[in-house]
C-alpha cells in the first residue's frame, strides 16, 4: 500500500535541512543535504506510522492557520 505525505522542509541556522510531517505527530528528522534527508524522512515516515498503528486514536490533518499575537 502506498501513501502519500505532506513534507515542510526548512534550514536552521547551522546550515541543516529540518523535514517535518504536520500529519504524523512528532515525526521530523534533520541532515546535511537534502538527499540524506530525504532518506532519513522516508524512514522516519514508516516508524511514525507503524507507531501510529498501534495506536486507537489517531488524528486527521484539517490545516494549518497562521495567527498574530500581540507583544
Amino acid at each position: 500500500m502506498s501513501r502519500q505525505f505532506n513534507v515542510i522542509i526548512e534550514r536552521d541556522r547551522e546550515g541543516y535541512f529540518v523535514a517535518s510531517v504536520p500529519s504524523l505527530r512528532g515525526c521530523h528528522t534533520q541532515a546535511k543535504s537534502l538527499d540524506e534527508l530525504m532518506e532519513r524522512i522516508r524512514e522516519a515516515i514508516e516508524l511514525c506510522v507503524e507507531f501510529e498503528e498501534e495506536q486507537a486514536e489517531s488524528l486527521e490533518f484539517v490545516g494549518v492557520q497562521r495567527i498574530s499575537v500581540e507583544l
